[in-house]
């Protein structure tokens, strides 16, 4: 049994029975106060977040994940095609299990499946930067130059961001997949 002190960003624990995701955790120990663990975690079942707190030392159960590389194929309505890279073995995933990042997938990129008990999808890890190109781009409003002026595109993936006035269309952006942010265009 781990206790608070081995809690991570990222790991999956059974947590009041139910499968989470820590998304943040801070370890505080107030002056005369017991010091205590506040804790962001996301349900794995429904995907809503939760915060709680725990007295420091508290015994956790880290359930341990299988994690495996996979060849996004292609989307069908709300589900997404991915296909083992050794056993070439095809499963559908829903979007929600697929999350926000995956508007910025393309065909035949490579994912991470977390797997628990070698059968049950808990998530997928998306690249977190991945080069797009920009199929339409529409025209800068000119004017307002005190601050940055920017334009929204959108990507060969259907995705739309906003970018820098300067982007064209044709032109290739790194794209973070977290935040959907415009990172920088690729020479």
């Amino acid at each position: 049994m781990a206790t608070t002190s081995d809690l991570r960003t990222g790991i999956i624990i059974r947590y009041n029975g139910i499968l989470h995701r820590v998304e943040e955790f801070q370890h505080v120990a107030p002056g005369n106060w017991r010091a205590f663990v506040r804790m962001r975690l996301k349900n794995l079942q429904n995907g809503k977040v939760i915060e709680d707190r725990v007295r420091a030392g508290s015994d956790l159960e880290i359930v341990r994940v299988e994690k495996r590389t996979m060849q996004f194929l292609y989307r069908e309505g709300d589900a997404y095609h991915v296909m083992d890279t050794e056993s070439y073995e095809q499963q559908e995933i829903s979007g929600d299990l697929m999350g926000e990042p995956a508007r910025f997938l393309k065909e035949n990129e490579q994912v991470d499946v977390l797997f628990y008990d070698e059968t049950q999808i808990l998530g997928v890890e998306v690249p977190t930067f991945v080069n797009l190109e920009v199929t339409e781009a529409s025209m800068a409003v000119r004017g307002d130059t005190a601050t940055s002026v920017n334009k929204q595109v959108t990507l060969e993936t259907g995705a739309v961001i906003a970018v820098p006035a300067f982007v064209n269309q044709g032109d290739v952006l790194k794209v973070d997949t977290r935040t959907g942010a415009y990172i920088e265009r690729v020479k």
